[in-house]
């Protein structure tokens, strides 16, 4: 019933949101004879914060549209790749006339971002997502409000959110040949499990893994948000926070743990800071400090934005990560679409890549819960394993703003970069190696030939220079051109890492002099 009294609520209240709105305008607008007089400024932003108080916030857009690449504007087109009923696989193609700056986003990493399902929609990730696009190919998950999916989709559960990871990876593979996994906060135990599921079944898992501020062993400096969940039994959660959605929405009936009540576990881990935020909000109205009420909107349009979660999924997460920390003592197991049960096994990772980074101050997942990783990845090398503690950067801020965008992310690409491997080039240096082996054989097929030949044949004249045949080496020649295309493309520098560069160009196989390309 709690969630058919807010939404009556809501409902009641929604008259009184735009009476604010419109009285908001009338003391602000220049043309309004209200706007003369002496407390018009402070009347204007009194119902401005009133509307902004009780107003519903929708599933706000990504809004990206363009984005700059070595000083060139790049166009971005956002669209769906994979419509699953609880998700969308949304790419961000990238578009640009210039052939240079076409030629490296070619050749640019792949990507997938996997957002959490926590409450809040994947918009939260728009600064993460625009930084990457700078460097990389981007998908992201983009998780769907639950109440908005009909009851005829079927339940959603933790083990349904490991596959649809799954059946991500496997899509990228099959375009690009490989990809790269960044996951935020909530998606670093279902990403661990998804990638350990594929290594224990052998399947060719991502390059990479990167996992940020997640509770990979929540029991390390526990936060708030973890005792809530241990102090708390499941039945209490199943009691207390799960409710049906009302019969105005498609997903009417559905269980799930509403929006709100996440929205009001935000709020009551910082009452404070959000009440000095509002008031200062309304002083900057004052003031017409323009710039500073902007950006308060554009953060609370973002943070006041919440989901329903499918009451399966939700209660599974607590008990498996935050009671049980199944992960942890290797007693987490995972449906597959097929019905088979399988064992979640990080140590049978052994080719991808691990960075986890953690923030100073986060105050959602504590210090040491991400970094848990490297001690269940056993089967990864010493080597291909990184840890980043971003000093002064809280949970969000690993993320988003300056923080992310000068501390974190410059070590998140180097490592991406590091681990790249690209298609085309291997396929250039599988030519190279193919010509060579033709040539072998070739100089080994005319070496036979001649000793079979008699001693007492006739002697022939000397050929020519003019008609002496191609070499056996002249096979080589064919081949030459992708050869060299490798060799380039290796010595380009690479995001400006130019030690890289240098050790890539060392690294390929040089052409000889002899089957060097003769000028046209």
């Amino acid at each position: 019933m709690l969630y058919h009294i807010y939404e009556t609520q809501r409902s009641l209240m929604e008259p009184f949101t735009d009476f604010a709105q419109a009285a908001s305008k009338l003391f602000s607008n220049p043309v309004s004879p209200l706007s003369q007089s002496a407390a018009a400024q402070r009347m204007a932003a009194g119902y401005d914060l009133l509307y902004r108080l009780g107003k519903d916030y929708e599933k706000p857009t990504f809004g990206i549209h363009t984005v700059d690449v070595d000083g060139v504007g790049v166009a971005i087109h956002e669209r769906i790749e994979i419509d699953k009923p609880f998700c969308e696989l949304r790419r961000f193609k990238r578009f640009s006339d210039d052939p240079a700056t076409l030629t490296k986003l070619k050749t640019q990493p792949v990507v997938l971002i996997v957002a959490p399902l926590s409450g809040h929609y994947a918009t939260l990730l728009r600064d993460t997502v625009r930084t990457m696009l700078k460097d990389h190919k981007v998908y992201i998950t983009d998780w769907k409000n639950a109440r908005l999916v009909p009851l005829s989709e079927g339940e959603f559960h933790l083990d349904d959110y490991v596959n649809y990871v799954q059946e991500f990876i496997r899509h990228l593979q099959g375009i690009y040949g490989n990809c790269h996994v960044i996951s935020v906060c909530q998606p670093t135990v279902p990403v661990l499990a998804a990638v350990s599921l594929m290594a224990s079944r052998g399947e060719k898992t991502p390059l990479t893994m990167t996992m940020m501020g997640g509770p990979i062993d929540a029991r390390k400096s526990p936060t708030s948000v973890n005792n809530l969940a241990t102090n708390r039994s499941y039945e209490w959660f199943e009691n207390n926070v799960i409710y049906r959605v009302p019969e105005k929405f498609p997903g009417a009936g559905r269980r799930v743990y509403p929006g709100f009540l996440q929205y009001t576990g935000f709020v009551a881990m910082n009452p404070d800071r959000h009440a000095t935020s509002h008031y200062d909000y309304f002083k900057d109205l004052i003031k017409g400090d323009d710039a500073s009420a902007e950006a308060h909107r554009k953060f609370y349009d973002e943070y006041n934005a919440v989901l329903d979660m499918d009451a399966d999924y939700y209660l599974e997460t607590i008990q498996t990560v935050f009671q049980d920390y199944k992960l942890v003592h290797g007693t987490w197991d995972v449906r597959s679409p097929e019905g088979k049960i399988e064992r979640v096994r990080p140590e049978d990772i052994k080719t991808t890549a691990l960075f986890t980074v953690e923030g100073e101050l986060d105050d959602i997942s504590g210090s040491g819960q991400t970094e848990a990783a490297h001690d269940l990845c056993t089967g990864i090398v010493r080597k291909e394993q990184h840890h980043l503690e971003a000093k002064g950067a809280g949970h969000y801020g690993i993320f988003s703003g300056r923080r992310w965008r000068d501390i974190v992310y410059p070590k998140v690409r180097s490592f991406i970069l590091q681990h790249n491997v690209d298609p085309n080039k291997s396929a250039a240096s599988a030519t190279s190696v193919s010509a060579t082996t033709i040539a072998k054989a070739v100089t080994a097929v005319a070496s036979r030939t001649a000793a079979k030949t008699p001693t007492s044949a006739p002697h022939k004249p000397k050929p020519s220079p003019a008609q002496k045949p191609a070499p056996a080496a002249g096979v080589t020649t064919r081949w030459v051109k992708p050869q060299a295309a490798a060799v380039t493309a290796a010595a380009e520098p690479v995001q400006g890492n130019v030690t890289e560069a240098k050790a890539a160009a060392s690294s390929a196989p040089t052409p000889s002099r002899r089957n060097k390309p003769r000028k046209a």
